[in-house]
C-alpha cells in the first residue's frame, strides 16, 4: 500500500496541477500536428500500434468511454462528498457524466451522418469504379465496397475529450485530506492512480492515431471537436448556476460557509 501512496504522491504534480491543465488543449493540438507532420513527411515505420487489431486499440480505446465512466463515477462520488458531506451536490456533480455521455453520444452520430453526406461508394480500394446503388457507408459495406468520405477522427474526438475531463475531475484532490482515514486514503489513491494511468493511454493512443491513421484535416476537426466539448462545459457552462458545477475546493466551500454565517 505504500507503494500506492509513493506512485500517487509521484503523479499528483503532474495531473492535478492547474499549469498541467491550462497547458493540455495545446498539448493535445501539439501532439496531433507533430504526430500528423511526421505521418505525411516522415512516414514512422510500421509496428505493433499500427495495426488497428492491437489490443490497447481493441480492449481500451473502443470502450473509452466506458472505461473513463467505470473510473470516474466511484471517484467522483467517494471524492465530492468526501469534501462536501453533501449527497445532492454529489448527485449534481455526478451529472457531469451523463452531459458527458450526450457530447459523445451526438458528435459520433454527427460524424457519422457527415461521412455518409460526403462520401461515395467504390468497388475496389482503388476507387475507381463507382456502386451508384449504395448511398451510406453501411450499405456499402454490407455489399462489399469501399466507403470513401470525409471521416473526421472519432479516436482524436474521444481521446483528447476523455483526457482533459479527467484532468478536470482530478482537481478536487487538491482538496482531499485523508491521512486519518487510512481505508479512504487508499481507495481514493488508487482509483487516482487508475485514472492516471488510463490517461496516459489515451495519451499515448492519441498520438498513436496522430502518426498512422487519418488525414491531418480529419484528426484536426476531431481534436477540436474534443477540446470544444471540454472548453463549452468545464470553461463556460459549469461556471453557471444551472450545472453540474466544478469540482469542489476546500477553500470555496469554506469561503461560502462564512459568508453564510455573517
Amino acid at each position: 500500500m505504500e507503494y500506492i501512496d509513493r506512485c500517487a504522491a509521484f503523479l499528483k504534480p503532474f495531473l492535478v496541477s492547474d499549469r498541467v491543465r491550462r497547458a493540455m488543449p495545446l498539448g493535445l493540438l501539439s501532439l496531433m500536428l507533430g504526430g500528423s507532420l511526421l505521418k505525411d513527411w516522415a512516414p514512422v515505420p510500421e509496428t505493433y500500434m499500427s495495426n488497428k487489431r492491437n489490443l490497447i486499440n481493441l480492449y481500451f480505446v473502443k470502450f473509452a468511454w466506458a472505461w473513463t465512466l467505470i473510473l470516474l463515477l466511484p471517484f467522483i462520488s467517494i471524492t465530492n462528498y468526501h469534501v462536501t458531506r453533501n449527497i445532492m451536490a454529489v448527485a449534481q456533480r455526478l451529472s457531469t457524466l451523463l452531459v458527458g455521455t450526450a457530447i459523445w453520444y451526438t458528435c459520433t452520430g454527427v460524424f457519422l451522418h457527415i461521412e455518409d453526406l460526403t462520401g461515395s461508394c467504390y468497388r475496389s480500394p482503388s476507387l475507381d469504379l463507382l456502386h451508384q446503388e449504395h448511398s451510406n457507408k453501411l450499405q456499402c459495406q454490407k455489399a462489399g465496397g469501399f466507403w470513401d468520405g470525409f471521416d473526421i477522427s472519432g479516436h482524436s474526438f474521444l481521446l483528447s475529450y476523455c483526457a482533459l475531463m479527467i484532468a478536470e475531475e482530478t482537481a478536487v484532490m487538491h482538496s482531499v485530506k485523508t491521512s486519518q482515514d487510512p481505508r479512504l486514503h487508499r481507495v481514493i489513491n488508487s482509483l487516482f492512480l487508475a485514472l492516471s494511468g488510463l490517461t496516459m493511454i489515451w495519451l499515448w493512443m492519441f498520438f498513436t492515431t496522430a502518426i498512422y491513421f487519418h488525414d491531418f484535416s480529419q484528426k484536426f476537426f476531431g481534436t477540436l471537436v474534443g477540446i470544444s466539448a471540454w472548453y463549452g462545459t468545464y470553461r463556460y457552462w459549469y461556471l453557471t448556476p444551472l450545472s453540474p458545477g466544478l469540482p469542489p475546493q476546500r477553500t470555496t466551500l469554506s469561503f461560502q460557509k462564512s459568508n453564510r454565517s455573517l
